[in-house]
């Protein structure tokens, strides 16, 4: 069923695969796994029956998915993908621990632009502080080095956020500018070239 991202065959780059997963320290079992559709739809509506029932019984999903952070990301996705669809393997995906446990959300923002791909991931308050975006950064850095079209990564964070800013900082992300957000205000831009 899930095909392991680190095997696409020659025609298509790993952004197609449904399990994005890496053999790399700190992400092994971590996996980032693609929602349907109708599962984005229903968690931007803030219901996670209907989620749950798109997704099946595999994953548990989580009240954290209907947070208000997540809620409004789900929607900026599901709006995305009516005018896009075939963003939808580049976008938001579930963040699964290896104990199977859905601990967050990670995906980029879209297929390349320019060059460039954007990250953009959370974990769930109470999943924090164990290594879960590390892993998922890892595994979103493994993708694009292996997409023929990314040359360069880019996270924009907060400048209040440290634990994002140590985090990207770790993997090689420098500083590259600033930019104003709408929604997210004053963001400082991060990025590092992925070209293979």
């Amino acid at each position: 069923m899930p095909v392991d991202s680190t095997a696409p065959s020659q025609d298509e780059g790993p952004h197609l695969s449904p399990v994005w997963t890496a053999d790399v320290p700190g992400a092994s079992g971590t996996r980032l796994v693609l929602l349907p559709t109708d599962a984005v739809d229903a968690l931007a509506a803030g219901d996670l029956e209907t989620a749950q029932d798109a997704v099946g019984d595999d994953l548990r999903l989580t009240p954290f998915l209907v947070s208000p952070g997540c809620r409004r990301v789900w929607d900026y996705r599901s709006r995305q993908l009516g005018r896009t669809p075939s963003d939808a393997t580049w976008v938001t995906r579930l963040v699964v621990a290896p104990s199977g446990e859905v601990v967050g959300r990670a995906g980029f923002h879209g297929a390349p632009e320019d060059g460039t791909v954007e990250v953009g991931y959370e974990i769930d308050p109470a999943q924090r502080r164990r290594g879960h975006a590390r892993a998922a950064l890892r595994i979103l850095l493994d993708v694009a080095r292996r997409e023929a079209g990314a040359l360069t990564l880019r996270a924009t964070i907060s400048p209040d956020n440290e634990a994002s800013r140590a985090l990207v900082e770790a993997h090689g992300l420098v500083v590259t500018g600033e930019q104003w957000d709408e929604e997210d205000g004053l963001e400082t831009i991060f990025e590092v070239g992925v070209e293979a």
